[in-house]
């Protein structure tokens, strides 16, 4: 039996983290006697008993919530499949792909492969949802002609007067939105361009300036060689999202470079510091010293171009009034179309929004534009043409000397020996 005179006082406060959990405390409470407990138990019970009821009320979702959920199920889908399209390997043109890009079965080809394009997938929310509302109002509308409603309910239409007026101004809005992405694309794909021809220059520079007459300026010189080639794969991963440096890296730099690249906070710049430091070792003169030191500025523009386009978007202004004009256009457009069309403001929303939002689209996912060049392939067939020209360098090399060495005793016309 229950005795409370026997009752031990606690000696420290009930911890009210959250430790407790509800299940403990409903079988305390079982136990619990049926007198009337003290004034301090009763604040310490109603405490719990608040602890309790707001895990319990946190646990379980609020319809809002619910309701969110389901709505945001399309859009999330949406993002998700436009992301998993921007991660896709873009390859370089040669000339089959050019005479498959001309052919004149591209647009039957690129109807039927409509239903993968991330651009059509990711139209899907906006255009499903302005599409829905014209078939409310059509509906609402159907219903006040029928007298279904009282007739204080109003008809909803409207002249079309207004859009004659504002159209131009959205096409405008439109047109200088995509030329201002496909300038920003135009611009990274010149700074790659000079990335490329930068790697390919400096890399015959070193393969013609720096003499190995010894194994220490030979393997500086194979080393910077590789450095050099290595820049342009780290300046893609910087630019592109989930790239995988280490895995880049793994066949052309050696584990401890490797190590310090990935530890740098910037790597681009550490390839640069590792290329600056190999000309420092190597054993040369002034002004083939300068030479070389002079090509690592074309790398550091680029470091600053791709940055620039990576972390100063379109003005976001720019952006969210062309937003904002699509969505207020595409609301009162059933309205606007309802005398002239009736139920045919339902296709033709579907229609506009599709078209429009298109658009939009396309400006926006080229406003990044390193996720639409082909950077790996770029990298791969910079990294095989110095390869091979560091393959071919001695051949070449030995080559041009026996044939001078050939032409040199050949006999002049006159009869004496060449000097």
């Amino acid at each position: 039996m229950f005795h409370p005179k026997n009752q031990t006082k606690p000696t420290k406060t009930p911890n009210l983290t959250s430790q407790f959990t509800p299940h403990k405390f409903y079988s305390h409470l079982i136990h619990l006697p049926s007198h009337k407990p003290s004034k301090s138990k009763s604040k310490s019970k109603s405490k719990f008993n608040l602890t309790t009821t707001t895990t319990c009320s946190s646990s379980t979702p609020p319809p809002i919530k619910t309701l969110i959920s389901i709505l945001r199920t399309i859009p999330d889908w949406a993002d998700t499949v436009q992301e998993r399209g921007m991660q896709k390997n873009r390859t370089l043109y040669n000339h089959t792909n050019w005479v498959h890009h001309r052919s004149s079965l591209r647009h039957v080809r690129h109807f039927f492969s409509s239903f993968s394009s991330r651009v059509i997938l990711s139209l899907v929310p906006p255009v499903l949802f302005f599409t829905s509302f014209a078939a409310v109002i059509a509906a609402y509308n159907s219903a006040v002609l029928l007298h279904f409603f009282p007739e204080f309910f109003p008809l909803l239409k409207a002249s079309s007067l207004p859009y004659q007026l504002t159209a131009p101004a959205l096409a405008l809005l439109l047109v200088f939105r995509t030329e201002a992405s496909y300038a920003r694309f135009v611009e990274g794909k010149k700074a790659w361009t000079m990335v490329v021809a930068a790697a390919h220059d400096f890399a015959r520079l070193v393969m013609a300036v720096v003499d190995t007459r010894t194994s220490i300026d030979f393997k500086v010189k194979d080393a910077l060689l590789k450095y050099i080639i290595a820049f342009p794969i780290v300046l893609k991963c910087h630019a592109l999202s989930g790239s995988d440096v280490e895995r880049d890296l793994q066949h052309l730099l050696e584990v401890e470079d490797i190590a310090l690249i990935m530890n740098s906070k910037h790597r681009p710049r550490c390839i640069i510091q590792f290329i600056s430091q190999s000309i420092r070792l190597l054993k040369l003169d002034d002004s083939r010293r300068s030479v070389l030191d002079s090509k690592i500025t074309c790398f550091h523009e680029g470091i600053g171009i791709c940055e620039q386009l990576m972390g100063i978007p379109i003005p976001l202004s720019y952006t969210r009034l062309t937003s904002r004009f699509l969505v207020l256009w595409h609301l009162t457009l059933p309205i606007i179309l309802w005398d002239d069309c009736h139920w045919i403001v339902v296709p033709a929303t579907f229609i506009s929004a599709a078209s429009l939002f298109c658009i939009e689209e396309v400006g926006v996912l080229i406003e990044d534009p390193f996720p639409m060049l082909a950077l790996n392939d770029l990298c791969r067939k910079a990294q095989t043409d110095i390869e091979e020209a560091i393959a071919t360098e001695n051949v070449i090399h030995a080559h041009l000397v026996a044939k001078q060495d050939y032409h040199s005793k050949e006999p002049s016309p006159n009869g004496r020996p060449n000097s």
